[in-house]
């Protein structure tokens, strides 16, 4: 758990914590900590958990009752753990520290689901790609480039990620792109990144930068296996993704 989580927070509408409603301040056959501690974890709804990790509610809500407010507005897990800092804190009681906790539990729950998931994954196509990637990028704001890291036998090492842009732009220099990838001996590299207008349509810019990468991982023995764009799936584009590659962009041959 992190350091967030674990602090005694204040009240994140102007009172201070003497002011909130504590899980210790409910009846003992109510507390999420305490039923715990008695009958197991897996006794508890997912809204007491979720108000454990809250720890306070504020005035006149207590943390369960906020953490209910949550399970209802995003009705799964996987939606709530999608939404971003600023989505979590529109909820009464969430203030940033609330939702920086939230988040970095969330984000402990999927990578301890990869490490449970075994070997690394198969990331020989685009598709496979796009699926690995596509729950974290849909929660950014701005462009983010990422770097998969592939092994000879295009297993993943590991994802870097490398910048954060503009609403519809990243700036980026190859050594940025390529440091990583020398360091993990990686074979090959898939360059990814998101566009959050939800068209995943490679723009000039994208192009050009690709061709450039593409030239300097030749010079350094580093394939650049394709460069994923990931958007919204719409009947345009059901798949949710444009790959260069398949597409025969800054790609010579295509595929």
């Amino acid at each position: 758990m992190s350091w967030f989580a674990l602090r005694d927070f204040r009240g994140y509408n102007g009172g201070a914590m003497n002011d909130a409603i504590r899980i210790k301040d409910l009846p003992e056959h109510e507390r999420p900590r305490e039923r715990l501690a008695a009958h197991g974890a897996e006794a508890l709804r997912n809204a007491e958990l979720i108000a454990i990790i809250l720890r306070t509610g504020m005035k006149g809500r207590s943390a369960v009752q906020i953490a209910d407010e949550l399970v209802g507005k995003y009705q799964t897990l996987s939606a709530l753990s999608r939404a971003s800092l600023a989505e979590l804190r529109q909820v009464k009681g969430i203030g940033m520290d609330k939702a920086i906790a939230l988040k970095s539990a969330f984000t402990l729950a999927v990578r301890m689901a990869q490490e449970i998931g075994g070997s690394a994954p198969l990331l020989d196509t685009p598709e496979a790609v796009a699926d690995h990637l596509r729950e974290e990028n849909l929660s950014y704001s701005v462009e983010n480039l990422q770097v998969v890291l592939l092994n000879s036998r295009r297993k993943l090492i590991r994802v870097d990620h490398i910048s954060k842009g503009l609403v519809d732009s990243i700036m980026v220099h190859p050594r940025e792109v390529f440091r990583g990838a020398i360091a993990a001996n990686a074979s090959s590299v898939v360059l990814v990144h998101n566009h959050p207008t939800g068209d995943p349509t490679p723009s000039e810019t994208d192009i050009r930068a690709t061709r450039e990468l593409i030239r300097a991982g030749q010079l350094l023995k580093i394939e650049v296996v394709d460069h994923v764009i990931l958007g919204q799936r719409t009947t345009a584009n059901p798949k949710g993704y444009f790959s260069m590659r398949e597409m025969g962009l800054a790609f010579a041959g295509g595929v």
